[in-house]
């Protein structure tokens, strides 16, 4: 999953949010000791839905649909499952998007110091341009892989030719997220519920931001 949906399944605390947002920019076991409990577990939370998510059957399904593409396949289902979310949001929460994502803003501009680089680097343009709540809008998923492409090292070629797939598959790739992500929303809360060690932390996954 993307920033939008695992801030919204961390969306019980502040700190929750701020970890999940975390998850993609703090790697490895020993890195974890830097930050507070509750902030720690979300990290970790964030570890193991993303963990979650591309293990699950659905998801695996999806992505081979990509072909010789599917290595790629998962930064652009992440991009386009947060869309899904966003476009119907009333569908999964009663606040509203605008309000959410202006908590998610305040939350990093609050805590902006306490930031790894890139997400310090990333955060205020995330905030400027709107990235969570515009991701409601079916042309942003296009806009943010081509951006992410653009930060790849080699074969950025490749994760846009996902777009095609994307639009050629729209009906199979929303029927997946349809399947998925009500089964995350129900095992989200019991993935931190277990004691924090080497094998069940992960290490963390390049971020697949907008």
């Amino acid at each position: 999953m993307n920033y939008l949906a695992h801030a919204w399944l961390a969306r019980h605390s502040d700190d929750a949010i701020f970890g999940a947002l975390l998850g993609d920019f703090v790697f490895g076991q020993s890195a974890l000791e830097d930050w507070p409990p509750a902030v720690r577990a979300e990290i970790v939370r964030h570890r193991r839905i993303d963990r979650y998510t591309d293990d699950h059957p659905a998801v695996v399904a999806t992505r081979a649909r990509f072909g010789p593409l599917r290595r790629y396949a998962g930064i652009a289902l992440d991009v386009y499952f947060d869309h899904c979310l966003a476009r119907d949001w009333a569908r999964w929460e009663a606040t509203p998007l605008a309000a959410f994502t202006a908590r998610v803003y305040r939350i990093l501009e609050e805590r902006h110091a306490q930031l790894p680089p890139r997400l310090a680097a990333l955060a205020p343009r995330m905030a400027r341009q709107d990235w969570l709540g515009g991701y409601a809008r079916r042309e942003s998923v296009d806009t943010s892989i081509r951006g992410i492409a653009t930060r790849l090292s080699r074969n950025h070629d490749r994760l846009v030719a996902c777009l095609d797939v994307l639009r050629a598959q729209e009906s199979a790739m929303q029927t997946a997220f349809d399947v998925f992500f009500p089964e995350l929303q129900r095992i989200a809360p019991l993935l931190g519920a277990a004691s924090i060690s080497p094998g069940l932390s992960g290490s963390g996954t390049a971020p697949a931001g907008g």
